[in-house]
């Protein structure tokens, strides 16, 4: 194992900046220099399971948003 991967699973960021970078990563828009700074500061690890997590609460909502839809349409 090279020591590039061993350095990066070492890697220990405040949970906020692992949240932040997984949603800016959701809505697509992030500078070059905003990327080169999550790179080198965050634990690959840590960002997928962020983003497992809420990608699994992305689709709980949108199929709540579905069931409320369908029972609001029946009731009219």
């Amino acid at each position: 194992m090279n020591t590039e991967s061993t350095l990066a699973h070492q890697r220990k960021a405040p949970l906020w900046h692992t949240v932040r970078a997984v949603l800016w990563s959701f809505v697509g828009l992030r500078s070059r220099k905003g990327f080169e700074q999550d790179t080198a500061q965050l634990n690959p690890i840590h960002l997928i399971v962020a983003g497992l997590v809420m990608a699994f609460f992305f689709v709980l909502g949108l199929l709540a948003l579905a069931h409320w839809a369908v029972g609001q349409s029946t009731a009219l």
